[in-house]
């Protein structure tokens, strides 16, 4: 299995979006997703989403932007297994938010999953250390705005984009 997070890696982090308009992939997207297939991966999504518990959008418009993205993705002959997100605000100290593993922990329990053979990639520190807290071994870090050298991370990858991932996921 692959852990997609959403901002930051499968679109370009806009903060709190939720409007189609806005939405924009990543470079290079589709065709890493189609490689990983090619390699016999399925792809689960998972993201926090706190501007919904911060009242910025609705669940709703959430899932409106989400049935679209699954579709592009569709279009792009590209199945996305499952989507899986924490609609909660960092003080509601729930168990699904990142760096809690809550959200890999219900694909889990959905899919039986064997998280020691699975991959994750994100482009915070909190989306490396939910897959770890989860059991996932193999992480990936892509660079962004919110990556610092100075941050202590254990992962064993740091790329700067997602085409990157090609050359270290592999048969």
């Amino acid at each position: 299995m692959v852990f997609l997070d959403r901002d930051g890696v499968i679109n370009i982090d806009k903060h709190y979006l939720y409007k189609i308009e806005e939405f924009e992939f990543t470079q290079n997207l589709f065709k890493t997703c189609k490689y990983f297939i090619s390699l016999g991966y399925e792809i689960i999504v998972i993201t926090n989403q706190s501007g919904i518990g911060r009242k910025y959008f609705s669940d709703d418009d959430f899932k409106k932007l989400t049935s679209w993205m699954i579709n592009e993705f569709k279009q792009n002959d590209i199945n996305i297994l499952d989507l899986f997100y924490c609609p909660h605000s960092p003080n509601d100290n729930c168990s699904c938010r990142k760096p809690k593993p809550g959200m890999i922990l219900q694909a889990n329990d959905k899919y039986n999953i064997d998280l020691e053979n699975s991959w994750l990639i994100g482009d915070k520190v909190s989306d490396i250390n939910a897959g770890i807290n989860a059991g996932i071994k193999n992480t990936i870090l892509i660079t962004s705005e919110y990556y610092k050298e100075t941050d202590e991370i254990n992962t064993q990858y740091i790329v700067k984009n997602i085409i990157e991932t090609k050359n270290i996921i592999k048969n």
